[in-house]
């Protein structure tokens, strides 16, 4: 008998404890939607290029439970292409006490909202080289400090870019790869990863060097002069913000062409292989969730994404005179036409 109450005793105990731990949790629980939070959005593009990227991302958010006006406000400041503006705008965010910051771009920017803050938390949504070679984490499982996010491996998959365009169009022998000279991620994509990739395919790189936006159809129009089979385009935050130009000169001069951005294809470029961009979004408004309830980005792992697409728009093929190999056809993700 006394046995029996012993154990019912500890029963009441042991039920106790998880009533007290289930208020406590339902107390955080209610709390939390009772704050009002302020994201921060650092982009390296202008608004109209990068809209699909940050609405995503909102997106993301609403439906994890975060409203526009009821329990969370964006601050967004868009850098139009100019990196060297990212500094300035990274530190009125912070000024602006925002509770966390989304870097939309590449090792600039982020390294920009390093700068401002090293208390602020700050989301990387995936763009430029590897984090820890850029030092902006100690590793991807740990990062230690106040960045975490994504890492879209953009430079990483370059040479499996060649390789597909290289398998699309097997004649091509001489590659024109544009590249911003600005942006340190770009010019090691271009100047070190490319070449090392084209070897074994038997393909030339030709490096295209940008500097500007007003420079932009001048140099291009001058390199035609040595005309190249091809156009490979590096990523940063000048070329992306004017993808539509670039693209269009692809079409203009019937050159297959291949990006690290999935915008372009949509805008007029022949193929994109990488990240799947609607995941990777999701997963940044996991990571900003995550740390509005109290996670902190030293302990949240970076992640490298787990899905990856092609994308083919058949249309400017059509427009090139390129037929496509149905091989290649039958493993794109999204096909336009």
């Amino acid at each position: 008998m006394k046995k029996n109450s012993g154990v019912v005793a500890q029963h009441r105990v042991i039920c106790a404890a998880l009533c007290v731990s289930l208020f406590a949790l339902c107390g955080v629980g209610e709390a939390q939607q009772n704050k009002f939070f302020r994201i921060g959005y650092l982009s390296s593009r202008d608004l109209a290029n990068d809209s699909s990227r940050s609405e995503a991302i909102r997106l993301a958010l609403h439906d994890l439970g975060y409203v526009e006006g009821r329990n969370v406000a964006f601050e967004s400041r868009y850098a139009n292409g100019k990196s060297e503006r990212a500094l300035e705008l990274a530190s009125e965010l912070v000024r602006g006490k925002v509770d966390v910051i989304i870097v939309a771009g590449g090792d600039l920017v982020v390294q920009a909202a390093k700068d401002a803050t090293k208390t602020i938390p700050i989301v990387m949504t995936g763009g430029g080289p590897d984090p820890v070679r850029a030092g902006f984490v100690q590793s991807l499982a740990r990062p230690g400090g106040n960045i975490t996010g994504l890492t879209l491996l953009v430079i990483e998959l370059a040479g499996k870019r060649l390789e597909l365009l290289k398998e699309t169009v097997p004649k091509i022998n001489r590659v024109a790869a544009l590249y911003d000279a600005k942006t340190p991620a770009s010019v090691v994509e271009v100047t070190e990863t490319l070449p090392a990739s084209a070897r074994p395919l038997s393909l030339i790189i030709q490096p295209w060097e940008i500097r500007a936006a007003e420079e932009i159809e001048k140099k291009l129009n001058a390199q035609t002069k040595e005309r190249p089979d091809a156009l490979y385009v590096s990523t940063s935050a000048l070329l992306n913000t004017n993808q539509k130009r670039i693209a269009t000169f692809g079409l203009k001069n019937r050159l297959p062409s291949i990006f690290g951005r999935r915008e372009y294809v949509e805008n007029g470029g022949l193929m994109y292989y990488g990240a799947d961009v609607a995941d990777s979004y999701r997963r940044v408004g996991w990571y900003v969730d995550r740390i509005l309830r109290g996670a902190k980005p030293a302990d949240l792992p970076v992640e490298q994404p787990s899905k990856f697409e092609l994308v083919i728009n058949l249309r400017t093929a059509k427009q090139i005179g390129l037929t496509v190999p149905q091989r290649v056809l039958a493993r794109a993700d999204k096909v336009i036409r």
